[in-house]
């Protein structure tokens, strides 16, 4: 009596879809991943802006004309803190980059898994999804203090 192969293998539920669902889904994704880029691009933009503006300030405030006042020392502080505050932007890049690489590896496992490939077709380059679920593990920013990652 010989086993029928597929009676030993675990049966894998499916779910057939339309490719026009499947191409609006994946097309839908990529411009997701393309707007988190330009997110990207516009937090990194802002945050040198922000860093420029704080560094001028704090050069202002360093006129010795100012320094018989007191209650500078303490906007000072206050500049010095904003300014490792704004190390977020850093942390948001890396969730970013994560959040895109997931979503692209998605966009192309669902179109390669729904439509198949074609003769001579190649497989897009999409790095494995990360093991990790978030890269950036710190939530908050206090001076002097750093987190590897």
């Amino acid at each position: 009596m010989s086993e029928d192969p597929d009676s030993t293998s675990a049966h894998v539920p499916t779910v057939e879809l339309p490719v026009m669902l499947v191409a609006e889904v994946q097309d839908s994704i990529l411009v997701v991943v393309h707007d988190l880029n330009r997110l990207d691009g516009l937090l990194a933009h802002t945050m040198d802006n922000l860093l420029l503006r704080f560094t001028a300030a704090s050069t202002n405030l360093s006129d010795p004309a100012l320094a018989a006042l007191q209650e500078l020392e303490s906007v000072r502080q206050v500049l010095r803190a904003a300014v490792t505050e704004m190390q977020f932007q850093d942390m948001a890049s890396q969730l970013i980059l994560h959040t895109s690489k997931i979503l692209q590896g998605c966009a192309y496992r669902l179109a390669s898994e729904a439509m198949g490939l074609e003769d001579g077709e190649a497989v897009p380059f999409v790095e494995e999804v990360p093991e990790r679920p978030n890269p950036v593990t710190q939530d908050a920013m206090q001076a002097g203090s750093i987190e590897l990652f």
